[in-house]
């Protein structure tokens, strides 16, 4: 029964850890349809919708860049849960100056760029704090919640558009309802925090050791001897950690394993970009009007339909998938199948789509968005989720803070990017952009094929392992040493394992 109520509060603890994606969902998805809101035009008095959305979301990714490569700093001293808790209320101090009536453009992009820097906080310390506290049988099945919950805010986001367009008169509410409705989920995290501990593995290694223990107790729901020997193995863990680092403070980057968990990281999370799912969310609508004819409100409901797949894709990926098959393969597997997908959808757009009018154009058009849906499910069960909890679970305690806000922040730098290119890549080159996303899931194929190492039902202390590190230990023999020590073992142990080190 413990073992089951731990598990319970595991995946109800790691869900909610992951809502920091639903708020990075739903705030991305709701600013093309408030940016078509006559409302929004009249109230803020502009002409040029491309500069103003391209201003909206660059600014965001700007603040959210520069948040997720900085906040290790922040909780690295003050812990996860505060970091959250901090970056929520920033998220909802930018939202409060995006919704004011203030009729200013000006203070809607601060607002903008205030809420990014809260939102890249958020999403750059949650993966870290899930797989701090998860264990390690359910680890990417938790971790993968973000891309779980991003989709479902997508989709929400998508649905709230279509509702105030089509239900409400227009006003200044069209607009402030969507935009205003940001504020509960910070609100819910920072409530549902309050009463949550801290992250085990940042309480070892600030040597609160009763608090950590009292953590693990606490998210287990347990404290037999499977659990004391899951703590004995963390506390060697990061003990080996300081005795191999000794004297280093940031060299320890430079260390041969931490350098390759760095570069693989970053690389990653710039695969997820170079899947073409951006070029997707430019070049999809375009395919849809032209199945559907000029009729918006059939283009809006397709939108809104393709966002809900995401959602059911993800989530089937997650209950189905996430802890049945390696995250190797899945990872080499999934960009070869979506490059065969993007190379039909040029083919049949260069034959029998044409322009759009001829007599074969509305099959084309239906095969083309079934295959848009394929590619999406693709992504939705590979690179989409499974980014997220293994660059978190890959780096060591020690720079961790460090290793998954660099991490997250090559995301939000390439997000950008690639953002900001596509439009002008499908206007250039047409249908041929999807050849060159293609060639780009071929080679990610390839780099992960080559230097992804496989950590399904690896906990986080064998990571050091995996990756050759010079903290590499016996865990088997931690665990077990840890299974046979009473409580008062467990609290005073770390003095003497720990030795000497450095502090990054």
């Amino acid at each position: 029964m413990a073992r089951l109520n731990g598990t319970i509060r595991a995946y109800l603890f790691g869900y909610f850890l992951c809502l920091p994606g639903f708020l990075f969902g739903y705030d991305t998805g709701i600013v093309g349809g408030v940016l078509t809101l006559e409302s929004y035009e009249r109230d803020f008095g502009y002409t040029d919708t491309t500069t103003v959305s391209a201003v909206m979301v660059s600014l965001q990714n700007v603040g959210a860049f520069l948040a997720a490569i900085s906040i290790f700093t922040i909780s690295k001293r003050f812990g996860r849960r505060k970091t959250m808790m901090i970056a929520c209320c920033i998220f909802s101090t930018g939202v409060i100056l995006q919704v004011v009536p203030s009729g200013s453009l000006a203070c809607f992009y601060v607002g903008r760029f205030v809420a990014g820097l809260g939102l890249g906080s958020a999403t750059a310390v949650a993966p870290s704090y899930n797989v701090e506290m998860a264990p390690k049988e359910i680890r990417g099945r938790l971790g993968s919640g973000v891309q779980w919950l991003f989709a479902l805010g997508v989709m929400i986001s998508y649905w709230i558009d279509y509702a105030v367009a089509t239900t409400l008169p227009v006003s200044s509410k069209q607009w402030q309802i969507p935009v205003g409705l940001q504020l509960v989920p910070p609100v819910v995290i920072v409530l549902g925090l309050i009463p949550c501990h801290e992250s085990v593995r940042w309480l070892v290694k600030k040597d609160r050791i009763e608090e950590a223990w009292a953590s693990l107790k606490w998210i287990r729901a347990n404290d037999g001897p499977e659990v004391r020997a899951e703590f004995e193995e963390i506390k060697t863990g990061l003990a080996e950690e300081y005795r191999a680092s000794a004297g280093f403070t940031k060299r320890e980057l430079l260390e041969p394993a931490n350098r390759y968990r760095l570069l693989l990281g970053t690389g990653l999370f710039l695969g997820q970009q170079c899947t073409g799912m951006t070029a997707l969310a430019y070049f999809a609508p375009q395919i849809f009007t032209v199945l559907v004819g000029d009729n918006e409100s059939q283009a809006l409901l397709i939108t809104g339909l393709f966002g809900a797949e995401k959602f059911i894709m993800c989530g089937l990926y997650i209950i189905l998938v996430s802890e049945r098959f390696n995250r190797r393969p899945t990872f080499w597997i999934s960009p070869i199948l979506m490059a065969i997908c993007f190379t039909i959808v040029c083919i049949v757009n260069k034959t029998a789509f044409g322009d759009g009018t001829g007599p074969n154009a509305h099959s084309s058009g239906i095969a083309t968005v079934a295959l848009i849906f394929l590619t999406n499910s693709i992504y939705q069960f590979s690179w989409g989720p499974l980014c997220w909890p293994y660059t978190a679970e890959i780096f060591p305690s020690r720079i961790r803070e460090f290793g998954a806000g660099l991490a997250v922040s090559t995301q939000w730098l390439f997000n950008f990017l690639f953002s900001l290119v596509t439009p002008y890549m499908v206007n250039s080159i047409g249908a041929y952009v999807f050849l060159f996303y293609a060639a780009l899931d071929l080679i990610m194929a390839l780099m992960a094929f080559i230097f992804v190492k496989e950590t399904k039902g690896r906990s986080i202390e064998e990571m050091e392992t995996i990756f050759n590190s010079v903290a590499a230990f016996d865990v088997n023999e931690a665990r077990k040493r840890g299974a046979e020590e009473n409580d008062a073992e467990i609290i005073e142990s770390l003095a003497t394992a720990k030795g000497t080190g450095t502090d990054l």
